[in-house]
C-alpha cells in the first residue's frame, strides 16, 4: 500500500498522460483495437444456438431468465455460477491478458503501468457496454432462444449495467495488479 501510495503523491496523472511517447500511444491504441475487436468476436462465437447461449443464461434478463427455468428442455442445461465464481474467474484471465499486453507498452514506473492498463481495462468495459451489449445484444437475433423469439423480453438493460460496474472494480484491481508486477522487470 505504501508502494501504491506513493506513485500517487509523486506523479499527478496529468504529467503520466503527458509522458507518454507517441509510440507508447499508437501501441496502446492498437492493443485497444485487438482487443475489442477479440472480444466482439469472442461474443459472436458465443451466440447462435439455443445451447451456445444458454451457457450465458446469467446475462439475461430477468424476465428471460423466468421463461428459461419454464421450459424443461432448457432448465436441465441451466449451470448457474454464483457472481463471486465469475468475478475471480476474470480476474484471473484479464490479468494474464493484461499482463501480456502490458509488456509491449510497459515503463520502470507503477504509475504509467497502472494508468496504462486501466485504460486497456475501462476502454474495454465502455466498448462492452455500449457497443456489444446495449447495441449489438439487445438487436441481434443470435442471442434469443428458439423458445423464446420475441424480441421485447430481451431489451432490459439492467443486467448488462450491473455487470459494467463490476467490471469498473475488476479492472481496477488489474490495472494495480499488473502495473505493480510490470515494474518488477
Amino acid at each position: 500500500m505504501v508502494l501504491f501510495e506513493m506513485a500517487f503523491n509523486t506523479y499527478k496523472l496529468s504529467d503520466i498522460l503527458k509522458s507518454l511517447s507517441f509510440f507508447e500511444v499508437h501501441m496502446l491504441l492498437v492493443e485497444i483495437v485487438i482487443l475489442c475487436f477479440l472480444f466482439f468476436i469472442l461474443c459472436l462465437a458465443g451466440t447462435g444456438t439455443d445451447d451456445k447461449n444458454l451457457k450465458n443464461y446469467e446475462s439475461y434478463p430477468d424476465e428471460v431468465q423466468k421463461r428459461i427455468r419454464e421450459i424443461p428442455e432448457y432448465a436441465i442445461k441451466i449451470k448457474e455460477k454464483s457472481k463471486w465464481t465469475t468475478f475471480v474467474a476474470n480476474l484471473v484471465v484479464f490479468l494474464v491478458l493484461f499482463f501480456i499486453c502490458g509488456i509491449f507498452i510497459r515503463e520502470k514506473y507503477f504509475c504509467h503501468n497502472f494508468v496504462s492498463i486501466l485504460i486497456l481495462g475501462q476502454v474495454l468495459n465502455v466498448f462492452d457496454l455500449l457497443v456489444i451489449d446495449l447495441f449489438w445484444w439487445r438487436k441481434t437475433k443470435r442471442i434469443r432462444f428458439s423458445k423464446i423469439p420475441q424480441k421485447k423480453f430481451y431489451q432490459n438493460p439492467r443486467k448488462h449495467i450491473e455487470s459494467f460496474f463490476r467490471a469498473l472494480v475488476m479492472y481496477f484491481l488489474v490495472a494495480v495488479i499488473d502495473g505493480y508486477l510490470l515494474t518488477l522487470f
